[in-house]
């Protein structure tokens, strides 16, 4: 009998240290899901574990062709991209990685912040010095970081990150949650509520789970209580925006911006109302893009779906 009596199908790429340290343990069949949807059928009648990325839609068509399946693990944060009401069914276990990449998001945020904020120009060439002293002038932001009053839909382990980083910068920092954040995980931000929240902040960064109520969170009412010249940015779940509605209100106000890694369609869609806008800036879902986060997703994930597989099966799969 084998030594290795478990098959693990990795659906999308992760960091080959993953994947070796998972070949170590088990049988591992490595496939992308997205251009091999057959071949991803096939092996997935002998899988006992599945791990995906963003794009592997694990719903209850997937789960019926692999009869042998005990766990899912998603090496990310969101398990969007997951029916859990499916897997539970057929006692299939959830795991992912929350936490795994919060320090990467939560810097890429205040990348964005001061992209939109502190213009930077570049000198391409020899200028003239009139033409030197325009760029200068052209230059000068309205503001300091330190200046604005930053709002944080979402106090979890990035929002929380966020709200320290804005706070080793001086800013006024308020959030908005639905649980109680003791204060020592607060960072100096200030809680409040959502609609004082959306009125207050200059800048607005989005942090919110993926449960349904979250779903157009930020719809025409919420997006129209944002000041004239606010800053959106969105790195949690492109559900959580109507972007019709953002994208009448930045033609309405010119002054206002965003800045969007995330998205209802991904890729973006040709059809989508923000394309073009002057004022928003769309995003490759690249939030969580460090080598250090992509390795800690997929060595959490692998250690996890490895551990799921050492309890005794259910009578379910």
């Amino acid at each position: 009998m084998s030594d290795r009596p478990h098959r693990v199908v990795v659906a999308e790429p992760i960091a080959p240290t993953a994947v070796k340290w998972l070949r170590e343990r088990v049988h591992v069949d490595e496939v992308d899901a997205r251009s091999a949807p057959d071949a991803l059928a096939s092996l997935l009648e002998r899988a006992h574990a599945l791990v995906v990325r963003t794009y592997t839609r694990v719903d209850a068509a997937l789960l019926a062709s692999a009869p042998l399946l005990r766990v899912v693990g998603r090496a990310g944060v969101g398990i969007d991209n997951i029916d859990q009401s499916a897997c539970a069914a057929r006692r299939v276990q959830v795991v992912h990685t929350p936490g795994a990449n919060a320090d990467a998001v939560a810097e890429y945020v205040i990348a964005l912040m001061l992209d939109a904020l502190r213009p930077r120009p570049d000198v391409a060439g020899a200028l003239s010095r009139a033409a030197w002293s325009d760029l200068r002038a052209d230059s000068v932001a309205a503001r300091e970081l330190n200046e604005r009053v930053v709002g944080v839909l979402g106090l979890g382990a990035v929002g929380s990150r966020v709200a320290r980083l804005c706070n080793a910068f001086g800013c006024k920092t308020l959030y908005h949650d639905l649980r109680v954040i003791p204060t020592e995980q607060r960072y100096g931000a200030a809680p409040t509520t959502f609609a004082r929240l959306l009125s207050a902040a200059d800048v607005l960064t989005v942090h919110v789970d993926n449960r349904p109520g979250n779903r157009m969170l930020l719809d025409a009412c919420a997006l129209s209580a944002l000041k004239p010249d606010a800053l959106l940015i969105n790195t949690s779940r492109g559900f959580v925006v109507d972007e019709q509605a953002l994208a009448a209100l930045l033609r309405a106000r010119p002054e206002m911006r965003a800045a969007l890694d995330v998205h209802e369609v991904e890729p973006v869609s040709p059809t989508s109302p923000l394309l073009e806008l002057p004022n928003a800036r769309l995003l490759p879902h690249i939030g969580a893009a460090t080598k250090r986060a992509h390795l800690r997703m997929s060595q959490q994930a692998v250690e996890k779906v490895w551990r799921a597989l050492q309890q005794p099966a259910s009578d379910g799969g």
